[in-house]
């Protein structure tokens, strides 16, 4: 199924939504390419100004150009979040058909180890991963990751019963078919349109879930730009220059937004 065909069959809702998340993508991608400089250079000359030719979005309160700082911040959300969805899609979705698959010794393990890590709240486990290292992103991601796979496995565990309990997957398993043929087969057709709606949930969860943590100050430290920090950094001067605390705030609204809207069923 190509691209074209892809987006055909997406409802005008998905088309939207798609659309609302490529456009900050490309931005965050694009945008250093556009005005040379680096988002952590300071001219206190210049600070609060609004946008202009010479600074498209304006400067923070250091007079650092906005529109480097705000592709910056992207860049670094959407890293963390995309790479941490990426891992919880993959190593769920491979637990929870396992445990569909052995449910006298994997499913038993496996529902144990994420009762327990359930047992915490989400973003309180995520906040104990980011005070190991503070500043340092892989406790961040391995926090969110951890988080995020044991929400797809649940999920997917629920659905890969139903499918192991059917008498096609028993005939195949009688058949001796392997594993990874049961998976190409029986599951992952089944399995695909659910996977990727949760993955679209799980990104908009995570990229909130790191912009929380950095307007607690836990998450990403300064001089680095993100999300959540550039809005608890701008907030001081919301009054007097409204337009740079409303950047960070729109962006994020503008992503969660899309993803969001990505999740509803193809036409």
């Amino acid at each position: 199924m190509n691209i074209i065909t892809s987006f055909s069959l997406l409802s005008f809702k998905q088309r939207i939504g798609l659309l609302l998340f490529i456009v900050p993508c490309v931005f965050a991608l694009l945008a250093p390419l556009l005005v040379a400089g680096s988002p952590h250079d300071q001219s206190l000359m210049n600070t609060l100004q609004a946008p202009s030719a010479e600074h498209w979005f304006g400067t923070d309160h250091l007079g650092r150009d906005m529109w480097l700082r705000l592709a910056a911040a992207l860049q670094v959300s959407l890293g963390i979040s995309v790479v941490s969805t990426l891992f919880a899609t993959g190593f769920g979705t491979l637990m929870g058909v396992l445990s569909a698959q052995y449910p006298k010794t994997a499913d038993k393990v496996l529902n144990l180890i994420s009762n327990l890590f359930l047992a915490v709240p989400g973003l309180l486990f995520i906040l104990l991963f980011a005070t190991i290292a503070p500043g340092k992103l892989w406790p961040l991601f391995l926090g969110v990751s951890l988080i995020a796979s044991i929400e797809m496995y649940r999920v997917v565990r629920a659905q890969s019963m139903i499918i192991a309990n059917r008498d096609a997957v028993a005939a195949s398993q009688l058949l001796g078919f392997t594993p990874w043929y049961l998976l190409q087969r029986h599951y992952f057709p089944e399995l695909r349109p659910i996977i990727l709606r949760l993955a679209a949930f799980t990104l908009a969860t995570t990229v909130l879930s790191v912009a929380s943590l950095g307007f607690i100050n836990i998450g990403v430290k300064p001089p680095r730009a993100e999300l959540g920090l550039m809005m608890i950094e701008l907030m001081p001067y919301y009054y007097e220059a409204p337009w740079i605390i409303l950047q960070p705030i729109i962006t994020l609204f503008i992503l969660v937004l899309g993803l969001n809207l990505m999740i509803g069923k193809k036409k």
